[in-house]
C-alpha cells in the first residue's frame, strides 16, 4: 500500500520509530480524539446528526494504523484483503456483516 509505505518512510526520516506497544497506544489515542470530536459534536449522542470529526483527525488515525501495521510487519493491503474477503463471506452466510460474537 502506497500510504503504508509513505507514513514508513516518514517514521524514518524522522526518527520516529518505536515499539509495537506504543504504536498501539498511539492508535487508541488517536481513535479517542475521534470519538471526543463525535461526542462533543452531537451533544455526547443527543443530536447524532450533528455528528462532525475533522479531516486531519482521521488522518491522525491512519497514520497511527499504517505507523502500527509497519511495526507490526504486517502489509496493510493484504490485511484489509483478508479483511474484506471475511465480511464478503459473513454476509454471504448470513446476510450481515457481523461476527455474531
Amino acid at each position: 500500500m502506497d500510504e503504508q509505505d509513505r507514513v514508513a518512510a516518514f517514521v524514518a526520516e524522522h526518527g520516529l520509530e518505536t515499539d509495537l506497544a506504543h504504536r498501539v497506544l498511539d492508535l487508541e489515542s488517536e481513535v479517542g480524539e475521534i470519538a471526543k470530536e463525535v461526542a462533543t459534536s452531537t451533544e455526547y449522542g443527543s443530536e447524532p446528526d450533528a455528528a462532525a470529526i475533522a479531516t486531519d483527525e482521521i488522518g491522525d488515525a491512519l497514520f497511527a494504523l499504517l505507523a502500527l501495521a509497519e511495526a507490526a510487519d504486517a502489509d496493510a493491503a493484504e490485511a484489509l484483503d483478508e479483511s474484506l474477503a471475511k465480511y464478503e463471506a459473513r454476509i454471504a452466510s448470513s446476510g450481515d456483516a457481523g461476527s455474531g460474537q
